[in-house]
């Protein structure tokens, strides 16, 4: 029985979850399939903008990720639906205790149909071993929006990012072409968390993607004029490259990291999707 203990112990949790979005006959969009493996579960699905965007709540019942844990989530919308996926509170991504952990995103947007990713904060605790591999695959007329925030350990208690890692890929691709790569490793106490060309001395970083849609240069304007607020020490910059929009944040606050991509968000969802941004209610709780 110790032995089995143990041998539990050391491979962690592997949860996975996998969506399918359609629509009907009267363009509403509906969650068709809904499979999930361990502790990884929707926990619920609204529609405070009417049927034709379905908001949906990814919840992990553990409430946080140690090492040996892993979490898949793979989504797929199909022709012309449009569904919204957010978190119902920060992530936790423990102390590795000389294991990674890791999570693989992978979504698929079909014909004219729209995904946003859209999930609170995640905390990486000191000592933290993390892998995080997201995988975006549009076919003609997809758009996708979604962001990342990061927060390198618990700065409200005075813990700093002193040990551990953070590995992370991020790919798009676009009808089987990839346009966008990007990679990144951050290990903890590195010089690259306090170097000006890093994290500048930042312990909130965040990035937000806008794939699939060509931003005209009023728009790109418009968003370069709006600054974080509340954060005197913040850095953002925005940067097109053909239909990719790459948002940056750096900053100490994941508060206002949020705040700032909101008001981002607010002007890019008009005009990218002819709808005005309609806020998760679970932030609100």
């Amino acid at each position: 029985m110790q032995a089995a203990a143990n041998c539990c112990l050391q491979e962690g949790w592997a949860a996975s979850l996998r969506l399918r979005f359609a629509t009907d006959d009267d363009n509403n969009t509906i969650l068709v399939e809904r499979r999930h493996s361990g502790p990884l579960v929707v926990q619920k699905s609204l529609y405070p903008e009417g049927r034709t965007v379905c908001h949906v709540i990814l919840l992990h019942p553990p409430g946080g990720v140690a090492g040996g844990d892993s979490l898949a989530v793979d989504v797929g919308t199909g022709v012309k639906s449009h569904a919204l996926l957010t978190t119902p509170g920060a992530g936790k991504w423990y102390k590795g205790a000389g294991r990674s952990a890791s999570q693989t995103l992978n979504f698929r947007v079909e014909q004219d149909a729209v995904m946003e990713w859209l999930p609170q904060e995640s905390i990486l605790f000191d000592g933290a071993d993390v892998r995080w591999k997201t995988r975006i695959e549009l076919d003609h007329g997809a758009r996708y929006m979604g962001w990342e925030i990061v927060c390198f350990g618990r700065t409200a208690s005075g813990e700093k990012f002193n040990r551990g890692s953070l590995r992370q890929t991020t790919e798009i691709f676009t009808q089987g072409k990839r346009v966008w790569g990007e990679y990144a490793v951050v290990e903890g106490g590195d010089a690259l968390l306090t170097s000006c060309s890093g994290l500048a001395n930042r312990t909130v970083s965040g990035t937000f993607l806008l794939a699939g849609y060509l931003i005209s240069d009023a728009l790109l304007a418009e968003l370069r004029a709006i600054a974080p607020v509340n954060d005197a020490e913040a850095i953002a910059g925005i940067t097109r490259v053909g239909s990719i929009v790459a948002i940056r944040y750096l900053g100490n606050a994941s508060e206002m990291a949020k705040k700032y991509f909101v008001s981002l968000w607010s002007v890019l969802r008009p005009a990218v999707i002819g709808r005005d941004a309609s806020i998760p209610r679970i932030w609100n709780t």
